[in-house]
């Protein structure tokens, strides 16, 4: 921790250094690590360099060996001395590698923890600039992939240095066997590097086009799932749109991806072949400069294991120089990120003569503005849509750049979004936001907040869990248990039933609430309450036009007695008219900042636009609420937790996955593969066979002249196999990447095609982050680590075996040895692989909290920088990380552990060679013996591969598990089936509901208890009920989000429970709450399937009088709408869904609180549009707010669950029922029924 502690500051320093040079300050990055990490890198080097030169001693006592075995005469001592030796490098040389691969991988992990707690840091004061620079999606990559990326070429960062030694070390080596000749075999290596150079870069600009695509797909996949979220996309039976956008996406990635996948299988063919045409040109050259010069058994083999060193590094040079080609794009992006603008954060309030605007270089959306408000004051603040309400609070928390002026706040804040933002966490941990819990205050907060009634309702009371869906818990109650000095509260009131907008106001916000003695600034468009507080503050197009007293300013009919005019009214019927407006603009856009794009988008949006939940106090008990009364003890358990914890699989990969995968790719291509790999493997033995036998000739031609003939057929013969070895790996490879390719292909669109049908209960119990995990990290496992780790380990294999048969081959004693060999090896690696296996699936489960509250964070940014929560925050981002590190650093140990058993075991085998060649030396020609050696020392690298291979292979297929769990999840019913309905259906628009119970998930309580009442057609009726009555659960039971427990709904005689829910879905329309657009253009969000003419779509949005605004946009139709439809204003949003369902125009429309999130003008044009427009449908309106349903035919009361009274509403007024009560409570008499 200090570490990194020390490392920001360090990077701060840098920043402020290099701001200078250019927009953004770059290349601090690398001098920063090295700085804070240089004392771990120098002792590891020490520990490389002393195993490089170890390594080298090898081939020279290989040599010996073999020279001893030529003179018979020589004693037998000295050859087992040689062995003997052979064993100690050996040795030796593990313990030193070891030593140096511990400090490595722990540096790595080191240096992937700092980077990650500088991007939090960051994330929490970097500037709205910046923000909008980067999407949410790709800050939480930084965190993950970038950071994924400096961690694993830090672990091999050494080899820069020292792959270039080990190459010349050997090349003097092989100058001092073979003389000149040897620079021909140089010349052949020198020709690879510009060649792997060419395909390296290549195959970068492959990898910058793919991780685009992977963006862009993973941008869609959340908005897709985020619109599942919130039951957009189902209500509107969209999904087939989205998944075709998806696939097309995913289809050009693909073909990307089987491109580079071309490409390293012409760089593995030009490896395969290099150490062969090394060896070829070296041999050819030195046997045909001169007659004299012959190739020995000792030459041979001792250059023959100095080519095999030389292998390691020439592999490995282009593989890290590609590694740091890949990290040098993601330090240009982390550079790019950490040294972003800052927020300069000081907050009290004067505002003297400020601009302000959303970015440096924008026009100003507030104008000269300047107010001077006394502590304890309460100001409202009211003004049009779009008129800068919002915008004004951004600028007061100092989210806003000001262009010129000051802000002055003294006192700590506490801030109210319009757009609630919550933490999964528990209801009391939301309210209590890091203060200490004290049951006094809590307990005034909850009353006065009127949370008490829903607590009661809520199993876990006030610690249930609230999920990333959480119902309108209110937001106030934090603030006012904060106990700050100012209050900027937005907007609040708005989207809450009258009687609890009336309460809150009472008990809270006003002259006698709690926050009496407060500064209190309240954004409003309720006028009941203008009344009662102490100046007001007009705004028109972000230029303050008035300032004073209600009285004052109602004299002086300015704009704001305008204001009051219009809305006159509607002033009685209405005490908390409408929401949001600016907000949109502003607030949502800060609290945005196109930002949601990956987890917290769906965060954000779920838990804002479900949640809206500053607005209604109550945890609304609605759709999904996974939560009733508890019938008894133990059944509150189970409705408390809503969110189940992420299963892990345990124990081995079952053998099925496997199979799977190969099933996915074809077995033709599998077989194909091994096949064309066990021919390579095949070439290679033989080549060094033919080897062996050419250095016979020595013995054979000792003192006469070597025939030309023969040499040249040694050569030929020599070079074709090495050919051949090429050839087939460039073979095998291209047939593997063909069927990677087609499995990634299957195994994605199973997935896609799965998620889309899972039924709306599973996206509730499942934080979206775990769904579009399986998207990111598992499909990107499948798309590129398996292939490889599946190609190394084949390769692996056939080495192996090709080594023990060569072995056996020359010195056949050496089969009694194996036996006993093979089995500690089996047993190591059978341990080995179950805790290596356990211990990643373990990371891979601690790492998504990491990048949940990461992206929680993001979203919540003004509400932590408002309540100056930074500390506590980072704390908690410190804590995840280290509970993620807990499974990362035994991992690495375990990987030591096993690689020092596996080594003796290597070295075991080398000793065991040269002792039976020693032991039987007469028998052998030196020939074979130097074959088998050579052989052996190489042997101990393959084995240590191979385990390691057959782990990663393990770890990477548990992706294909977890896709496959994800894509065999239980479908909701199908879209189409066999009875469907006539084209024409609903023609009248009847419904009847005969005894409709339903519930939200078996084993919880109904939520609808028998609902039975026949609706005619064109009949207009409204539904009211207090929160959690039921009223959302009716629309979600017509659309089929849930399923009834038991019951019918029959459409025009038509049960709708026996077609298929598009045929259902695309018959109905919906103007939802919460107004969801997606990114894409606005016609995409109006028609994503192309049905409809440009004339149709201009018609309806002339209608939602959203004509002349589109018009007036560059691009009309084609308009991009941001991610979550950020750049319109929520009234905006709400009018284009209207204009969807004018699209639509089914018989039924449902209409869900639909004018909640607007002002008052909004509100009458929509109202009126569609009494006009739907004058001939079925209109159901779930309303908040009594005025708006005033005018039905009928109207249906609702209490827990049942239809307590329905008649028109001058009846229900009459009977003094609980209609009557809720009218009251709003100021509505029967008078102002005759009125409308």
């Amino acid at each position: 921790m200090e570490e990194k502690g020390k490392k920001e500051e360090e990077k701060k320093k840098k920043k402020d250094k290099k701001k200078e040079e250019e927009n953004y300050p770059n290349s601090w990055l690398i001098t920063t690590i090295y700085k804070t990490f240089k004392w771990i890198l120098i002792e590891s080097a020490l520990f490389k360099l002393l195993q490089d030169l170890l390594a080298f001693a090898s081939p020279q006592l290989l040599k010996l060996m073999v020279s001893f075995i030529q003179d018979k005469s020589r004693y037998a001592w000295e050859g087992y001395l040689y062995a003997v030796l052979l064993l100690a490098v050996a040795l030796l040389q593990s313990l030193f590698l070891q030593q140096y691969f511990q400090r490595c991988f722990v540096l790595g992990m080191k240096v992937r923890t700092a980077i990650m707690a500088a991007v939090y840091k960051k994330a929490l004061v970097v500037s709205n600039d910046t923000r909008k620079e980067s999407t949410v999606g790709e800050t939480v990559n930084l965190m993950s992939a970038d950071a994924q990326r400096f961690n694993e070429v830090t672990n091999f960062i050494h080899l820069l240095w020292s792959c270039p030694l080990q190459i010349i070390l050997a090349i003097v080596f092989l100058w001092l066997e073979l003389g000149p000749s040897v620079l021909a075999g140089l010349a052949v290596m020198v020709l690879m590097v510009p060649i792997n150079g060419l395909l390296a870069t290549k195959a970068r600009n492959i990898q910058v086009k793919i991780m685009k695509f992977k963006d862009k797909r993973l941008k869609i996949m959340n908005e897709v799932l985020n619109g599942i979220k919130v039951r957009i996309l189902k209500l509107y039976a969209w999904e087939p749109s989205f998944q075709a956008q998806v696939e097309s996406i995913r289809g050009q990635e693909l073909n990307v991806m089987k491109n580079f996948a071309y490409l390293s299988s012409v760089s593995t063919f030009i490896f395969t072949c290099a150490p062969a045409l090394v060896s070829l040109a070296t041999f050819a050259v030195f046997v045909g400069v001169s007659s004299e010069n012959v190739l020995t058994a000792e030459k041979a083999f001792t250059s023959i294991s100095l080519f095999n060193i030389l292998r390691f590094p020439l592999a490995m040079l282009p593989m890290l120089i590609a590694a740091i080609v890949q990290t040098t794009v993601s330090k240009r992006r982390l550079e790019k990120f950490l040294g972003g603008e800052d927020l300069d954060s000081d907050t009290a309030i004067s505002v003297c003569d400020g601009s302000f605007a959303w970015e440096k270089e924008a026009e100003p959306l507030l104008k000269d503005v300047s107010l001077d408000i006394k502590p304890g004051r309460l100001v409202a603040v009211v003004g049009a849509v779009g008129s800068g309400k919002s915008s004004l609070m951004s600028a007061l928390l100092g989210e806003m750049h000001s262009t010129k002026g000051f802000i002055n706040i003294q006192g700590s804040l506490a801030f109210v979004p319009q757009q609630a933002w919550i933490q999964n966490a528990t209801l009391r941990d939301n309210i209590l936001f890091g203060s200490p819990h004290e049951e006094r205050r809590f307990q005034e907060v909850i009353q006065a907040c009127a949370l008490g009634p829903d607590l009661e309702l809520l199993a876990g009371g006030d610690l249930t869990e609230i999920g990333e869906k959480v119902r309108k818990l209110h937001h106030l109650a934090r603030a006012a248990y904060s106990q700050a000095d100012i209050y900027l509260l937005d907007d609040p009131l708005s989207a809450v039933d009258s009687h609890v907008g009336k309460h809150l106001f009472d008990k809270v916000i006003g002259p006698s609430g709690l926050l009496k003695d407060k500064t209190r600034i309240l954004v409003t468009h309720g006028v009941s309450f203008l009344p009662f507080v102490d100046e007001i503050v007009v705004l028109q197009d972000g230029v303050v036009t008035e300032i004073g007293s209600y009285n004052s300013l109602r004299a002086s009919r300015g704009a704001f007695s305008e204001f009051l005019d219009t809305y006159a009214k509607e002033e009685d019927t209405q005490p908390d008219s409408p929401l949001e407006d600016t907000v949109s603009v502003t607030l949502k856009r800060e609290n945005s900042i196109r930002r949601h794009r990956s987890k917290s988008l769906l965060l954000q949006k779920s838990l804002c636009l479900l949640c809206l939940f500053s607005s209604s106090f109550s945890v609304r008990l609605r759709k999904n609420s996974s939560i009733r009364k508890p019938e008894n003890a133990d059944e509150s358990k189970k409705g408390q937790r809503l969110i189940e914890k992420e299963t892990m699989e345990t124990g081995q990969v079952k053998f099925s996955v496997f199979l799977q995968y190969l099933r996915a790719m074809g077995w033709g291509y599998a077989v194909t593969v091994f096949l064309l790999y066990f021919t390579q493997n095949v070439a290679f033995i033989g080549q060094n066979l033919w080897l062996s036998d050419w250095t016979n000739d020595a013995v054979e031609y000792y003192n006469r002249t070597y025939p030309s003939w023969k040499r040249d057929t040694r050569v030929g013969v020599f070079g074709a196999l090495g050919v051949v070895q090429g050839l087939f790996v460039f073979l095998g490879t291209l047939s593997l990447a063909n069927a990677s390719v087609a499995a990634s292909r299957i195994l994605h669109s199973r997935l896609l095609n799965n998620i889309l049908r899972v039924p709306m209960l599973f996206f509730d119990t499942t934080p979206i982050g775990r769904v579009v995990n399986r998207f990111a990290k598992d499909i990107f496992t499948v798309d590129e680590a398996i292939p490889q780790s599946f190609r190394s380990w084949v390769l692996c294999l056939l080495g192996v075996l090709g080594t023990l048969f060569v072995i056996c081959l020359a010195t056949p004693f050496f089969t009694i040895v194996i036996v006993p060999l093979a089995l500690v090896y089996y047993f190591v690696q059978r341990f080995y692989v179950a805790t290596s296996r356990q211990l990643r699936r373990l990371d891979s489960v601690s790492r998504s909290p990491i990048y949940s509250h990461f992206s929680e964070t993001v979203s919540g940014l003004s509400v932590i920088r408002a309540y100056g929560h930074q500390e506590r925050f980072l704390k908690h981002n410190e804590i995840t990380i280290d509970e993620n590190l807990k499974s990362v650093y035994p991992w690495i140990v375990s990987n030591r552990w096993l690689a020092i058993r596996l080594e003796f075991l290597g070295n075991l085998v080398v000793f065991f060679a040269a002792l039976f060649a020693v032991i039987s030396r007469d028998s052998l020609d030196s020939g074979l013996v130097g074959l088998s050696i050579s052989y052996a020392l190489n042997v101990t690298q393959t084995l240590n591969w191979l385990v390691r291979m057959t782990s990663e292979l393990e770890t990477n297929i548990v992706a294909v598990e977890r896709v496959s769990e994800y894509s065999e999840i239980e479908n909701e019913a199908q879209w189409v089936n066999n009875t469907r309905p006539p084209e024409k259906w609903p023609e009248e628009g009847r419904l009847q509901f005969k005894n409709y119970k339903v519930r939200y998930r078996p084993g919880l309580d109904l939520v609808l208890h028998g609902i039975t009442c026949d609706i005619g057609s064109t009949e207009k009726i409204g539904i009211v009920g207090r929160t959690g009555a039921g009223k959302s659960s009716l629309t979600n039971c017509l659309f089929r989000i849930i399923e009834a427990a038991e019951g019918h709904i029959l459409i025009d005689d038509i049960d709708i429970s026996t077609i298929g829910l598009h045929d259902l879905r695309n018959r109905l329309t919906i103007i939802p709450q919460d107004p969801v657009l997606f990114s894409g253009t606005l016609r995409m969000n109006l028609d994503p399937f192309d049905k409809f003419s440009d004339e149709d779509i201009w018609r309806v949005l002339e209608l939602s009088h959203l004509k002349d605004y589109v018009a007036g946009l560059q691009e009309g139709l084609q308009h991009e709408v941001a991610e979550g439809g950020e750049n319109l204003s929520v009234g905006q949003r709400q009018l284009l869904c209207l204009a969807r369902a004018l699209l639509r125009k089914s018989r039924i429309l449902i209409l869900d609180e639909a004018t909640a999130a607007v002002d008052l003008e909004t509100d009458n044009l929509i109202q009126n549009t569609i009494r006009k427009e739907f004058s001939h449908c079925t209109v159901l309106t779930i309303a908040h707010r009594l005025h708006s349903i005033m005018d039905s035919s009928r109207v249906m009361v609702l209490d827990a669950g049942k239809i307590v009274e329905i008649d028109s509403p001058s009846n229900l007024l009459k009977k003094q029922g609980h209609f009557y009560a809720m009218a009251k409570d709003a100021g509505i008499t029967i008078e102002d029924i005759t009125v409308l």
